[in-house]
């Protein structure tokens, strides 16, 4: 006797675009995105470019958008991995170091609407 296993979605998601970007994100989830402009500490922020919505039974598929709103909350600013720029012509005794790190916002996403 066979038997098949079905799985449900339980859990709400959905895709946004930020900073060019996009993020598929669930309540209570913490991400890094790029800066957002000025915010203090705790700012609530609305992301109105959402692509996708599925509430675990119903998937809604925006053209382009949907008209969800994601509600997040501002955690502050952080920053990436130090990354090295090494530049450099044989021959010519010409050699160049250059260093980047990235700044990002930090949110965390608390609604689906």
């Amino acid at each position: 006797m066979a038997t098949t296993a079905t799985t449900t979605k339980t859990n709400a998601f959905a895709v946004i675009e930020t900073g060019g970007k996009q993020y598929i994100v669930t309540p209570g989830q913490t991400l890094e995105v790029e800066l957002l402009g000025e915010h203090a500490e705790g700012d609530k922020i609305t992301f109105d470019t959402v692509l996708m919505t599925d509430d675990g039974s119903a998937a809604k598929i925006g053209t382009p958008y949907t008209g969800s709103k994601v509600t997040a909350t501002y955690l502050g600013m952080t920053k990436g991995p130090k990354i090295s720029i090494i530049r450099y012509k044989a021959k010519s005794n010409r050699d160049r170091k250059l260093g980047h790190r990235q700044k990002y916002s930090q949110i965390k996403i608390e609604s689906i609407a």
